[in-house]
């Protein structure tokens, strides 16, 4: 039983390792000391509990998977390990993706088409991202983007078994929650099918979930433009996530 429990144990990074990690990841060069620490020991175990499987010719190195490992867990900082649960492995393509789509509308009829997609998260299976999307990401961090964060966000959202934009609370801040996501989600709907130009990307428009996640994206990566626009929703994100790295 020891020895079961040894190898349960996640293997810290280096030190070296960490810092050339932390070189690549922009949100995690600006951390804290104590947060910083924090997102070490959540990407160790990032680390031990998913495989990391790169598609085609795609090479990761130790750098390279560590720098993954990391941006995922930036969403888990407050939340905690339990955001990694119900899935086992990171599949990461070279670039963007094609999938096929299939649905039957309500009259019976069968629509197929494909999709091309930077990133996408499974309910109870894989996150799937684009290596080539987390570098431009990387390059350019206050832009707004970070697909790592976004996917991770529909992992925590999906946790509570509904995939809804209202990941797990406790009772009474989940209901706060619901309310000023949903006023904000339906006033920014109303914005994109007026054609106005929004503050975030519209996309958010798509569904309550993808508002939630684009709305994760801005608090980590432009965190300013989302409480001038949003100020409930960027208060909720900031209790939910901590400080943004940028703030």
């Amino acid at each position: 039983m020891f020895r079961w429990l040894l190898g349960r144990t996640p293997q810290p990074i280096a030190p070296d390792l960490w810092r050339d990690i932390r070189a690549a990841l922009p949100w995690v060069a600006a951390l804290d000391p104590e947060r910083d620490a924090r997102l070490a020991q959540l990407a160790a175990r990032f680390l031990h509990e998913k495989a990391i499987t790169p598609v085609g010719e795609l090479v990761l190195d130790d750098c390279d998977r560590g720098r993954l490992a990391a941006a995922c867990c930036l969403p888990l900082l407050e939340f905690g390990a339990a955001g990694l649960h119900g899935w086992s492995q990171l599949i990461v393509y070279p670039e963007a993706f094609r999938v096929n789509r299939t649905h039957v509308d309500a009259a019976g009829v069968l629509h197929q088409w494909e999709d091309e997609l930077i990133g996408e998260s499974w309910d109870s299976g894989p996150l799937i991202l684009s290596w080539a999307d987390v570098l431009a990401d990387c390059e350019d961090p206050h832009a707004g983007f970070c697909v790592a964060v976004h996917e991770m966000a529909h992992k925590i959202d999906v946790l509570d078994g509904e995939l809804d934009g209202t990941p797990p609370l406790p009772g009474p801040w989940q209901r706060g929650w619901a309310r000023d996501f949903q006023a904000a989600y339906d006033a920014f709907v109303e914005e994109v099918e007026a054609g106005r130009e929004t503050a975030i990307d519209p996309y958010a428009a798509e569904a309550p979930e993808e508002f939630f996640a684009v709305a994760s994206e801005y608090h980590f990566s432009d965190p300013r433009l989302l409480r001038a626009a949003m100020p409930k929703v960027a208060a909720h994100l900031e209790r939910f996530y901590g400080r943004s790295p940028f703030a």
